[in-house]
Parts: structure tokens; C-alpha cells; sequence
């Protein structure tokens, strides 16, 4: 199994609504993405104030993160989560652009997106389960020849992910959003921008359950069904690696419960002392 130490789930609700929430921490318990907020809100200030328009490029990353006040390697991963949405473009050795259509993107409430923090995966994949398949056949029916090179893309960066666990995760979301995207419909596409947070946390579950080449083994076979525009095909395989994961949530989920169970009653074990027993009192010989 992968290592990912830093990643993990927590929020399991004990007030009996069955809910679980996900977040991605760090050892020090500072949520990563609180970053990405910060730079969403930081960034629709610097646009409405006419400091940046689309389509300029952004100052280096270590400007960027002096600016911001956060460390560079917590820039990095912010950046990348925000090129996924649509935000920026990276180009390599050349840094950082606004895109375009940037300033449609920021417009999302921010608080929409800090409510979808509270979603359930339940809630999630359900939502998940209804839609993807139905959009991996419009995909199959409408990608262009730029879809099929931003889904050929997400694969190669996945497969030369090995040893970082974000850049898997972001390589991940990357090949859900291009689907999105070449559903050919614009609103599939805003959507994303409203649920990209909520799948984010899912994966970074289930990325720690299983190896990278799980994951490919049903990434692989939907791009090839959309390249060869086979609506059906597309549509059965997202419905079965959607199956998969939420499979996966619920193992990840009870073994969570009985590690939590264990680590209870080993607590318990400890704290209850056994209760002393009276020793009996020597009776004096009578003389």
C-alpha cells in the first residue's frame, strides 16, 4: 500500500447520523486547505482591484509565498489544485498564468464552497454515481481533439506520480475534470468548479487504500472507450470504477471504526484499575 504519511481521515460523526467528513491535514494539523482558499479569496481581490486581469502571468512562486505568508511547498500544491479548476495555467520554465476564463471561475461564492466542506462521501458519490457515467458518455460522443490530450495528459502525469502522493491525487482529479469537460456541456464544467474540494478529500482516502495501478487499471480502459466513441462502454466502466471507490470508502470506513473500537477498549483497559479486596483479619488465639 502507499505511504502517505500526513494524509488522513478523521471527523467520523458519534452522534449516530452515520455521516463522515474528509479533510486533508498535515502532521501539525494546519488544513492545506485553508491555502487554497486563502489564494481563491486572494485572488478575486487582486482581479476586482485590477492588480491582475486574465490571462497575465503571476509572480514567481517565491514572491507568491512571501506575499502570502505560507511555506513554498504549500504554495505548490495550492497552485496545483487551482490549476485543476481552471484558475491558472502552469507552463513549464516559464511559471504561472491567470487563464482567460478566470474571473467566471472566482465568481463561484466562496460561501458555497466552504458548505460543501460538510458534505458526506455518501452524499458525494451518490451524486457522483448519478452523473459521471452519463457525462463519460457524452464525452465519448463529444471530446475534441484537445479532450483527448488533456485525458491523455492526466494518465501520463499519474503514471509519473510514483513516490508523491499529492501529485497522484491532483493527476486523479485532473482525468475526472477533463471528463467534465469534454462532456461538451459548459455548466458539467461548472459544476467541477463547485464539487472539485469534495472529490479532492475522497481521493486522498482512497488513494491510500490501494496502489497507483489500481486506480489505472480502470482509468486507462474509460479513456480508451471515449477515444474510440464508445458512449456505452464509457458510461458501464465510470459506473464501475465509481462502484469501486465507494467500496473502497466503506472498508477504509470500518476499519476506522475498529481501530477506534480497539484503541477504546485498551483505554478502558488501562484507566479501570481492579477493585481491591479486603484481606481477612487474623483472629487472636483465646488463652
Amino acid at each position: 500500500m502507499l505511504a502517505a504519511p500526513g494524509f488522513f481521515v478523521h471527523h467520523y460523526d458519534m452522534r449516530g447520523r452515520g455521516k463522515t467528513r474528509l479533510s486533508l491535514m498535515t502532521p501539525g494539523g494546519k488544513d492545506k486547505g485553508d491555502v487554497t482558499h486563502l489564494l481563491i479569496l486572494r485572488f478575486q481581490q487582486m482581479l476586482s482591484d485590477g492588480l491582475l486581469s486574465p490571462g497575465s502571468k503571476l509572480p514567481s512562486e517565491r514572491e507568491l509565498a512571501q506575499h502570502f505568508g505560507v511555506a513554498r511547498s504549500s504554495l505548490r500544491q495550492a497552485l496545483k489544485v487551482l490549476e485543476i479548476m481552471g484558475v491558472i495555467q502552469q507552463k513549464v520554465g516559464d511559471g504561472s498564468y491567470l487563464n482567460p476564463d478566470a474571473s467566471s471561475v472566482l465568481a463561484v461564492p466562496m460561501e458555497f464552497l466552504f458548505l460543501l466542506d460538510d458534505i458526506s462521501w455518501q452524499e458525494l458519490m451518490e451524486m457522483r454515481l448519478i452523473m459521471e457515467p452519463a457525462l463519460a458518455a457524452r464525452a465519448a460522443e463529444h471530446a475534441n481533439s484537445a479532450d483527448i490530450a488533456l485525458l491523455k495528459q492526466s494518465l501520463d502525469d499519474f503514471e509519473n506520480s510514483k513516490g508523491d502522493h499529492f501529485q497522484m491525487v491532483a493527476s486523479d482529479l485532473l482525468f475526472h475534470r477533463a471528463i467534465f469537460i469534454a462532456s461538451g456541456n459548459r455548466l458539467s464544467e461548472r459544476l467541477f468548479h463547485l464539487i472539485h474540494r469534495a472529490m479532492l478529500n475522497v481521493m486522498l482516502v482512497t488513494s491510500q487504500l490501494v496502489e497507483l495501478e489500481h486506480t489505472l487499471a480502470f482509468h486507462k480502459p474509460i479513456f480508451n472507450a471515449i477515444k474510440q466513441r464508445d458512449a456505452e462502454l464509457a458510461r458501464k466502466l465510470m459506473a464501475d470504477h465509481l462502484n469501486d471507490a465507494n467500496n473502497l470508502l466503506l472498508r477504509g470506513r470500518q476499519r476506522e471504526s475498529e481501530r477506534v473500537l480497539q484503541e477504546h477498549l485498551r483505554t478502558k483497559r488501562v484507566t479501570e484499575k481492579p477493585a481491591k479486596v479486603a484481606t481477612p483479619r487474623r483472629l487472636k488465639a483465646s488463652t
